[in-house]
């Protein structure tokens, strides 16, 4: 079977398709051949190699967090699922390699897919859309009524968060690149400013922020009301360590103004997002699906910035 994989650190042409054997399920595990997967902004920099002080993992190593496809073979002790079944998932935490023709993972983690969706949407989901969901109701608790803002409300996580936090009954002003004010203004949200245009201080007071951007975050909790909370979900990109390290000193010494977190859904997480799918809380946002061969081209579009939504791999294309 085919499989994106890189064998060393380095820019979008690093990464290669790889002819490895097809796996076989072990006990409790579910293989499912990949209709489509989506590209993860995280993930950049882990094939850059900016994460390699944190997170040890042996050459080759693979990519895509995400995925939807069907079942095809499963392990012992696996009942729940059979051949046929459209799924979508997430690989174990820190274990890319969506990007593959078939994947094994535990049954954990996986859900039904929506049945609403194809599965190439779907493929769009599973990791924003959980991660929103994880941001707006387990850490930040956002009530009805409240003042949400979202910086980098246009990408994968940032659009999936607008709409959930409408569907929660938020006023929701999305931060987003002048481009993408008027499409962003589409997926429902209350006010949509250019990010470069727009100061921390012009801004007024918000109960919660998600923050996809990872830098000026000091200046962006200052726009916290009293009982305000950030959620931060990115880190500088020019400089990861230095960001996460500031940013979880921050965290410990004031837990209830921001938190930050590595998402790691549990499958009843993964089903209730297929369920916010199916009744039209959430709906994918996909900017271009790529065919497996263009997944360099995918990556050095993601680096460039600018992605409406999410970039996909359609592994049913040659």
């Amino acid at each position: 079977m085919r499989v994106v994989q890189y064998d060393r650190f380095g820019p979008p042409e690093v990464l290669r398709i790889n002819e490895v054997p097809t796996p076989h399920p072990g006990p409790g595990e579910v293989l499912v051949e990949v209709h489509a997967a989506s590209v993860d902004a995280g993930e950049i920099a882990f094939r850059a190699g900016k994460m390699r002080r944190i997170v040890r993992a042996k050459f080759p190593r693979g990519t895509g967090g995400d995925f939807a496809g069907r079942v095809t073979a499963v392990g012992s002790g696996v009942h729940a699922w059979h051949a046929g079944d459209a799924v979508w998932g997430l690989m174990p935490h820190f274990a890319f390699g969506a990007i593959a023709d078939y994947v094994t993972v535990p049954e954990q983690r996986l859900a039904r897919a929506p049945k609403n969706l194809s599965l190439l949407d779907a493929a769009a989901l599973p990791v924003s859309g959980t991660t929103a969901m994880t941001a707006l109701t387990d850490k930040a608790h956002l009530a009805h009524g409240e003042r949400l803002l979202v910086r980098g409300a246009a990408g994968g996580v940032g659009s999936i968060a607008v709409q959930l936090g409408k569907a929660l009954g938020a006023h929701v002003t999305a931060l987003a690149g002048a481009r993408n004010l008027d499409w962003v203004k589409e997926l429902g949200v209350d006010a949509a400013l250019d990010y470069r245009t727009t100061r921390p201080q012009d801004l007024g007071r918000f109960d919660v922020i998600v923050d996809m951007v990872g830098t000026d975050l000091g200046a962006y909790r200052a726009r916290l009301t009293r009982r305000g909370r950030m959620i931060a979900l990115a880190f500088d990109p020019d400089r990861i360590i230095t960001s996460m390290v500031s940013t979880g000193l921050r965290a410990a010494a004031s837990p209830r103004r921001i938190t930050l977190f590595s998402n790691n859904p549990s499958a009843d997480r993964i089903a209730e997002l297929a369920q916010s799918v199916e009744a039209g809380s959430i709906r994918p946002v996909i900017d271009t699906a790529f065919p497996m061969a263009d997944i360099a081209q995918a990556h050095r579009r993601l680096e460039a910035g600018g992605v409406r939504g999410k970039y996909v791999i359609d592994m049913q294309r040659s």
